[in-house]
């Protein structure tokens, strides 16, 4: 086992910044030079570079819960629709239709990815759905193509929270673009992160992407001549100009998060009781997070990892039909058992995943596992 005390860190933002502090540090620069802190270049030429990426078109806003409710807005989602989302997520999933008075109604997860499982969700299916919102978690798409038939029979818009999974592919297709909409986050831990908030909408539409920009704007295409009621959620130049910075190394991010989730899976290879993450034929894994199911010794694990120093998460402790935001009123929300989900969080357990972590700070991680 490796004997260096250096330490581990979760995410360690820090030390990608010393590699790109050069083109980072010149462009934020620019920008206070310039005085364009709101609708900047950066964010123009961002939203163009995204969209030769993606091959869709980008809109960019504050931050991702942001690029959800202007995508449910978008749909014309509104008080008493119902919005089907798995329940093993962070909350702004659901919260996003809440904020519009729309009713989140919870999908069981597949066991293996932890993403929406499609069965779950056409049992879910009623006269009031008005939008389907699967999440590609940890950085690995939800079977998109079950999803899609059941969301094209019933004509139910999907949208495609993709916010941990910029980068990842469903048959080489683009996370976030199968859909009505996608939605990316751009918070400083993802794959893509920026230094602040950040977010974007995504959509091969014309018209739907147009309608975005207009509720992302006060629902004005001209300032003081509002069309819509909208939202002000706008990125930040300085945000764009970071993430213009970083958007050229993506491929080398990517690369270096599924080499080290190779790392640990070959550290845990035939370990009972450890589960490594699935990696579906169909989807492009990206690794946001590296999870690993530990069963009844989670606990154990997480506990015998701090006294090692050691970060590690769960995510998610609580499924959101559990909040008390939700589980005040189950039987709006919750209308079949949900046995996956509520297993996921008794067992999930994620170990630091980033672009800078190394063989032996993995080595370590590992020991301190194996050994618990």
């Amino acid at each position: 086992m490796a004997t260096s005390t250096e330490p581990i860190q979760m995410v360690d933002l820090t030390t990608q910044y010393e590699r790109l502090r050069e083109d980072i540090d010149r462009r934020i620069q620019a920008v206070i030079e310039s005085a364009a802190f709101i609708k900047g270049p950066d964010v123009t030429e961002l939203e163009q570079d995204l969209e030769a990426i993606l091959k869709a078109h980008v809109v960019t806003v504050a931050n991702g819960t942001d690029a959800l409710q202007v995508a449910l807005m978008a749909l014309g989602i509104g008080a008493g629709d119902e919005v089907i989302t798995p329940s093993f997520t962070f909350v702004a999933t659901a919260e996003a239709a809440s904020l519009l008075g729309a009713v989140p109604v919870f999908a069981d997860i597949d066991p293996d990815t932890f993403t929406m499982d499609p069965a779950s969700l056409e049992a879910l299916i009623t006269s009031r759905t008005r939008a389907i919102v699967p999440v590609h978690l940890f950085g690995q798409c939800a079977d998109m193509d079950a999803i899609m038939e059941i969301a094209n029979r019933y004509a139910i818009p999907v949208v495609e929270d993709t916010a941990q999974a910029i980068g990842s592919t469903w048959k080489g297709q683009a996370a976030g673009t199968r859909g009505a909409f996608g939605t990316l986050s751009f918070f400083p831990s993802k794959n893509l992160g920026c230094y602040g908030d950040g977010g974007a909408v995504i959509s091969r539409s014309d018209e739907l992407a147009e309608r975005a920009r207009l509720i992302a704007n006060h629902g004005s295409r001209k300032k003081y001549h509002n069309e819509v009621v909208g939202i002000n959620s706008r990125l930040d130049t300085i945000q764009a100009a970071v993430l213009q910075a970083k958007l050229p190394h993506l491929a080398d991010f990517t690369r270096r998060r599924r080499e080290a989730a190779d790392r640990y899976d070959a550290h845990f290879a035939g370990i009972p009781g450890i589960t490594t993450p699935h990696k579906s034929p169909h989807s492009r894994h990206v690794f946001h997070q590296y999870t690993l199911r530990i069963g009844r010794h989670r606990d154990l694990m997480y506990d015998a990892l701090t006294a090692a120093g050691i970060p590690s998460a769960i995510y998610y402790p609580v499924p959101l039909h559990k909040l008390p935001i939700y589980a005040s009123n189950p039987d709006a929300h919750v209308r079949a058992p949900l046995p996956e989900t509520e297993r996921a969080a008794l067992e999930v357990l994620s170990l630091p995943m980033h672009t800078e972590l190394t063989e032996e700070q993995q080595a370590r991680v590992a020991h301190v596992i194996l050994s618990a």
